[in-house]
């Protein structure tokens, strides 16, 4: 769907048509669950935060302005609704743990997946909880901005868009979000023991 079709959709809705919502919600709703799964990662709470984001999408139409695509601007309502959904049941957030250092090359820490043995999926679990741990840690404009990239996988101008910053802006508040989140990590001791001296230097402040 184009951005000019999914303005006439809106224009339409807002014209008293609703049954023109059911387009945008049929275009984007996978998009929109797969977002809250890999926030909140527990099925029944991404789908009741879908829900919600269509929802609250419908109700808050008009305050749309149309600066970028609709499903952008769904994509951060969705993005706020499981942060507010976290604080209430404090379930794991897993990110893309990737900094970078002074001289711009990125590094990253990585989790185990679930392909090892059970002592690793053991130990995976400890790391997802002081991942969680860690970001609620973080500012606000901190957990937003990760999940917009790493969780939504939007572009840097899409994240622009969404929030209205210049994608340099963007740029350096990822890398500033990457950072205090790997030294949060770093101060827990969870990882300090996979971490090579170069890596622990892109997560310096």
């Amino acid at each position: 769907m184009t951005k000019d079709e999914e303005k006439g959709y809106i224009e339409r809705v807002l014209a008293g048509d609703e049954s023109a919502y059911e387009p945008l919600v049929t275009e984007n709703q996978t998009k929109v669950y797969r977002l809250a799964l890999r926030i909140l990662e527990n099925e029944a709470d991404a789908e009741d935060a879908a829900q919600e984001a269509f929802l609250k999408a419908y109700t808050s139409l008009a305050d749309f302005r149309g600066d970028s695509r609709f499903s952008v601007w769904l994509y951060r309502l969705t993005n706020n609704i499981c942060i507010d959904m976290l604080r209430k049941n404090t379930r794991a957030v897993i990110v893309s743990l990737q900094t970078e250092d002074d001289d711009g090359e990125e590094t990253e820490i990585a989790i185990p997946d679930e392909r090892y043995s059970p002592e690793r999926l053991a130990e995976r679990a400890a790391d997802r909880d002081a991942v969680r741990t860690a970001l609620a840690a973080l500012p606000d404009d901190c957990r937003e901005i990760l999940a917009l990239r790493e969780s939504a996988g939007l572009s840097y101008d899409e994240i622009a868009a969404a929030l209205s910053l210049e994608v340099g802006t963007v740029k350096s508040r990822l890398n500033r979000a990457r950072k205090k989140l790997c030294i949060a990590l770093l101060k827990s001791g969870n990882f300090s023991d996979r971490f090579p001296s170069k890596q622990g230097k892109g997560c310096e402040a």
